[in-house]
Formats: structure tokens, C-alpha cells, sequence
């Protein structure tokens, strides 16, 4: 049986070292994924990430079992994130390259067509590019829910906010996102999953 995150927490906590690479490699991905696009750029989000799981590596002997790992890692994830869009103020840049990349090939159906791709990748530039538009409190909360999936209580936890606000932010975050991709001719519900890991 695979163990859960709590379980390799107890092991790590317990002095079995590995069960941390165990914690990497479920949850990198994610992590990164999330980083992503919160900051907006590739290797600021593998930066961040390190960052990520240093503060996880040197806290985890402490973490209290009240709370649940996923959301601890998630805080962490984006406190950092936070601080290092702070400290790159006033220097703001997206490489559309890298926004770019956020559409998958593996997933793409062998039937399409180059020109296909080509297309889902300008949408999920220009999704990524209004995302990232967005107020922090917003684009954080759109990322979790439509991104990573979260519950609305799962995002409360993680932000230690009421679920009334997380709803709050969502629907107002995503009517905004829809304005701004209704003003470039973008309509419907396919621009989210244009973007969708």
C-alpha cells in the first residue's frame, strides 16, 4: 500500500531521510506547476521550488500533524512565491516562450494538426498572460481551484481565510479573466482548459 503523506511525514520525523525524496517527488510537479503560475516564468518557478522544499527539508522536524501536509506545502509554496514577485517589482516580464509551454503535447490527440498546436499554444499564452493580470489574491485562488483542482475548503485552509472569501475571489477573479479575454475575441469555457496541466 502507498503510504500518504502523513505516514512519510511520521517516517521522516522518525529519522528515515529518504521518505523526503518520497515527499519531492510526489508533490514537485505540482509545486512547480502552481509557481508557475503564480510568478510566471519556467526557471523562476524551478528556483522557487528549491526554495520550496529547503523550507519544507528544514521545517518538516517540526510540522505539527493538526495540519494537513498538502496545505502546509501549498503555503509555503505560495508565501515564497509572493516574495519573489516583492523582489522582482518593477522588472516585470513573462517570457511568452515559456507561457507557452504550459500546453502539453503528450495529451494532444495524435490527430492534430501542427496548426492546431500552434493555435492552443497562442490561447494558452494569452490565458496565461490575463491570469497573470490579475490581482495576487485572485490569480492565487483561480490557480488552485481550476489549476490544481483544490476544494474550496482545502483553499480556505491554505490561505487561512474564510471559504465565503475564497468563493468570493473566484468568481470575481474568473469574471475578470473573462472580461479580459472577451476584449481579445476569446469566448467560452475552452480558454481555462486550454491551459490545463
Amino acid at each position: 500500500m502507498t503510504p500518504t503523506d502523513e505516514d512519510l511525514v511520521a517516517a521522516f520525523q522518525g529519522g528515515e531521510k529518504t521518505a523526503f525524496d518520497l515527499l519531492v517527488g510526489r508533490w514537485e510537479r505540482k509545486i512547480q506547476g502552481v509557481i508557475f503560475r503564480v510568478v510566471g516564468g519556467r526557471e523562476d518557478a524551478r528556483d522557487v521550488a528549491q526554495e520550496v522544499f529547503l523550507k519544507v527539508y528544514r521545517g518538516l522536524a517540526d510540522f505539527k500533524k493538526e495540519a494537513r501536509f498538502s496545505s502546509w506545502l501549498y503555503q509555503i509554496a505560495l508565501n515564497a512565491s509572493r516574495d519573489r514577485l516583492r523582489r522582482r517589482r518593477g522588472r516585470s516580464y513573462v517570457s511568452l516562450d515559456e507561457a507557452g509551454e504550459v500546453v502539453e503535447l503528450r495529451s494532444a490527440s495524435p490527430a492534430r494538426s501542427p496548426l492546431e498546436l500552434v493555435e492552443a499554444q497562442d490561447l494558452s499564452r494569452t490565458v496565461s498572460t490575463a491570469v497573470e493580470a490579475l490581482p495576487e489574491e485572485q490569480r492565487e485562488v483561480i490557480v488552485l481551484k481550476e489549476f490544481q483542482g483544490l476544494t474550496f475548503v482545502e483553499i480556505a485552509d491554505i490561505l487561512s481565510v474564510p471559504v465565503s472569501t475564497v468563493k468570493t475571489r473566484l468568481y470575481r477573479g474568473l469574471a475578470e479573466l473573462r472580461r479580459r479575454l472577451e476584449r481579445q475575441g476569446i469566448r467560452g469555457t475552452a480558454a481555462l482548459s486550454a491551459t490545463a496541466p
